[in-house]
């Protein structure tokens, strides 16, 4: 077996700084790098994807809602073509700083990723403002989503993707962040935790459900004050359950 490892990263901003990009980076095999929108900035940018590019790591565009203030975990009333165009405007802006202008993948963040999760027109939007960069860059979404539904519809290569530091729900959507114990610290939990979901293609859910799930790529949060010890011990799980970290093939 084998699993990416993602992080998302690049969400300091001016002087502000958060987390620890430098030490995660050569940890995972791809990163989703804030666009400005929810954080980031051009400098952190161009940082950002300096650093992946140097430690091998595949480069993600991570588009948000227009949301500093609320890290982009507020969900906005937009029109669909406001946030098609929003998308490529963000994925545009990241490709100009990689090498060769060439992204890996896009992954869309926190509200706006878990609106697209269940409203089908807002994934089919998102999904159309990608394929106006490029046809063929792939998306991560979450398993079992109406994103990786939106992704097929419009021919776009994607992930399912599945967040070991986070608790879900019986509808196999994540917990939010406002209920209890929405988010997982413990690093050896959330390690059990993602090594479980890749061997058995399931979770167990808030409520104590069964969700199956397609695990293409983990995701652990790089704002989340325990980031580096649990991608550590994460590391450290997957070797001893002979699971290989390695980027995946994409389907369509």
């Amino acid at each position: 077996m084998k699993i990416d490892l993602n992080s998302d990263l690049g969400e300091s901003f001016g002087h502000y700084v958060l987390g620890n990009d430098d030490q995660i980076l050569p940890l995972i095999t791809s990163a989703n790098v804030a666009c400005g929108y929810h954080a980031g900035d051009p400098n952190v940018m161009a940082k950002t994807v300096a650093l992946a590019e140097h430690d091998g790591v595949a480069i993600g565009a991570h588009p948000s809602y227009p949301d500093r203030v609320g890290f982009g975990r507020r969900r906005m009333d937009m029109k669909l073509e406001n946030v098609e165009n929003m998308i490529t405007y963000q994925v545009s802006a990241l490709q100009g700083f990689v090498k060769g202008h060439k992204l890996h993948h896009v992954k869309p963040h926190g509200a706006l990723y878990n609106a697209a999760a269940k409203d089908l027109q807002l994934a089919l939007a998102i999904c159309r403002g990608i394929a106006r960069v490029d046809p063929e860059l792939p998306v991560y979404g979450l398993a079992g989503s109406q994103l990786i539904v939106a992704a097929r519809e419009v021919g776009l290569p994607y992930a399912s993707e599945v967040f070991a530091d986070r608790a879900y729900q019986s509808d196999g959507t994540l917990v939010p962040r406002i209920k209890p114990h929405a988010v997982l610290h413990d690093p050896q939990e959330v390690a059990n935790r993602a090594v479980s979901m890749i061997q058995e293609h399931a979770v167990t859910a808030i409520t104590g459900e069964k969700v199956d799930l397609d695990v293409d790529t983990i995701c652990v949060h790089g704002d989340n004050e325990e980031a580096l010890a649990i991608v550590k011990a994460l590391r450290v799980a997957l070797k001893d359950a002979e699971i290989e970290i390695a980027p995946f093939d994409f389907r369509h």
